[in-house]
């Protein structure tokens, strides 16, 4: 795999990721009781933390990549083979 395929991967990864992440420990303007007045969305987030998430998000992204190198350097999982011509 060379450095451009790995980083095209690991950037597919990342944003998979990311809206895995960006859900999880938010709390609504409407379940925290907050009046939005008029034209905001009671299902904005109070306090959305993406620092912490973008950094979540890169730290897992890692591991998951990691491990999808491990697998094909060391052909842990066989694919099969794709003709050269059609």
């Amino acid at each position: 795999m060379g450095p451009i395929t790995a980083g095209a991967i690991y950037l597919t990864i990342w944003w998979t990721v990311l809206f895995i992440v960006l859900p999880l420990g938010t709390v609504t303007h409407a379940e925290a009781g907050i009046d939005r007045g008029d034209g905001g969305d009671p299902g904005a987030p109070v306090d959305p933390k993406l620092g912490r998430k973008f950094l979540t998000t890169t730290w897992v992204s890692a591991l998951v990549f990691a491990v999808l190198w491990l697998t094909i350097r060391f052909h842990w999982l066989n694919l099969p083979s794709f003709p050269a011509h059609y």
